[in-house]
């Protein structure tokens, strides 16, 4: 059996992630998987998951090595992370070796990007089918744009947060396919969104319908955000969606991403200067660069501090802190 663990620190683009790459490497290699603490999926309400096999003990402090691994699981491996060592952006990129896991091992990490999994796109669309009751189209038509705005704990890192030229500039290159584009932003963060976007709706429905409103829209300006990745990525109704180059270092990379691995066949990404690049020509650059930069991409295991129990509570409490402001806001809207 090949498992994983889900934690209280994680949103649930993250959650995701480590689910389905869990459960089609266990699949493509004969396992079966299973997954540790399914109480704390974030996605409870709307999706109906198959959690697997059934695991029994453990124990791991948050996102880090365990203390004690489950009955019959033998190994524990975690996903290869690389470090810039400039400005400690986490550059990782694939990682041939998880995909060659040995069977009854636990395994953590990221774990993002459609390389481990687009294979099974079909039967993932399958296993993330939302539960009827919870589908929306209000925002699926060819004269909609919607904006997936990332704020919360994002606005208090400058190299994270996207600035208001990219927004602009997306918005602009939207304009040129459909003058008439009437754009509504989806949002964790409708306080700070409506001080970017004050001629926009600005909503944050539950987390619930703003997945749902972004899986099934034909125009995306995506922020750098994992919940809104898996939802574009299964898009089947998308036409054309921006998203910001270099993903998470948008705002400060020379040519690295982070992450490498959530550089996205068929998307179309914007630069700082306000261009549009496409998929095979920002795969291209990159390697083009890592050939050039041979020395910041050695693999390093992922050594996890003391601080990363400490660092999950403060994303919990911030979490709550703008789900509160966000519902006083729509009172007081």
């Amino acid at each position: 059996m090949l498992i994983t663990e889900l934690y209280k620190g994680q949103g649930l683009g993250n959650q995701l992630a480590c689910y389905i790459t869990t459960r089609v490497i266990a699949l493509d290699k004969g396992y079966d998987f299973g997954i540790m603490h399914p109480e704390r999926f974030k996605g409870a309400d709307f999706f109906d998951l198959n959690f697997g096999k059934k695991v029994t003990g453990g124990s791991s402090p948050e996102g880090a090595p365990p203390i004690k691994l489950p009955e019959d699981i033998k190994h524990y491996y975690v996903e290869k992370k690389i470090i810039h060592k400039e400005n400690e952006s986490d550059i990782r990129g694939y990682d041939e070796y998880l995909i060659n896991i040995n069977d009854n091992t636990k395994i953590d990490g990221l774990m993002q990007g459609e390389k481990y999994f687009e294979h099974r796109k079909n039967e993932i669309r399958e296993w993330l089918k939302v539960k009827e009751k919870y589908e929306c189209y209000d925002y699926s038509n060819d004269n909609t744009c919607v904006i997936n705005f990332r704020g919360g704990e994002y606005a208090r890192y400058k190299d994270f947060f996207l600035n208001e030229n990219y927004w602009k500039n997306a918005i602009n290159h939207m304009l040129k396919i459909n003058k008439n584009f009437k754009f509504i932003v989806i949002t964790d963060d409708v306080y700070t969104a409506k001080k970017f976007f004050p001629n926009y709706e600005v909503k944050h429905f539950s987390i619930a319908k703003d997945y749902v409103i972004i899986k099934n829209a034909k125009y995306l300006i995506l922020s750098n955000s994992s919940f809104a990745w898996f939802p574009a990525w299964l898009n089947e109704n998308l036409k054309f969606c921006i998203a910001p180059k270099y993903w998470g270092r948008h705002n400060i990379s020379d040519g690295y991403w982070s992450l490498e691995t959530n550089l996205t066949k068929g998307w179309t990404y914007l630069d700082r200067d306000g261009n549009l690049n496409d998929y095979e020509s920002c795969l291209s650059e990159l390697n083009k660069y890592k050939e050039k930069n041979k020395e910041l991409y050695i693999e390093k295991e992922n050594i996890i501090k003391k601080k990363t129990i400490i660092s999950s509570l403060k994303r919990s409490l911030m979490f709550l802190f703008f789900e509160i402001r966000n519902k006083i806001s729509n009172v007081f809207k």
